[in-house]
């Protein structure tokens, strides 16, 4: 009986202290864009997706990564069991300006999902 109940309390510890220590590293994928505020109509942009995970291992890890202008798909990455390579990570992207533009970005963790949808908007001169 006293085996029973060590174990018990072993598995409520041991379940209590992942529960508290979850947050400190499991997280959603979290998206950044940087580009320009304005650009000359005609010119080309770079623009820079930062993603930010608190893990990168075989279990739990940022699963893809799309990058959508004026609400068509330009850019993805499905990273499946080609891991992105580190926990932060960036990747880039040309833009023609053609007008004005709405650039979203959004990643998605493979256990948690994701924690926001980036938006940044372009004016084109």
């Amino acid at each position: 009986m006293k085996a029973v109940r060590l174990i018990g309390m072993v598995a409520i510890a041991v379940g209590i202290t992942l529960y508290i220590s979850t947050p400190a590293w499991a997280n959603k994928s979290e998206t950044k864009i940087e580009a320009p505020e304005t650009a000359a109509k005609g010119s080309e942009i770079t623009v820079k997706l930062t993603v930010t995970h608190n893990a990168n291992s075989a279990i739990h890890y940022t699963e893809w990564l799309y990058v959508q202008v004026n609400g068509k798909e330009v850019a993805r990455w499905d990273f499946g069991s080609k891991k992105p390579e580190d926990a932060t990570f960036t990747r880039e992207i040309k833009v023609k300006v053609d007008g004005d533009l709405e650039i979203k970005a959004k990643a998605n963790c493979n256990m948690h999902g994701s924690a926001n949808e980036a938006v940044v908007k372009v004016t084109a001169k």
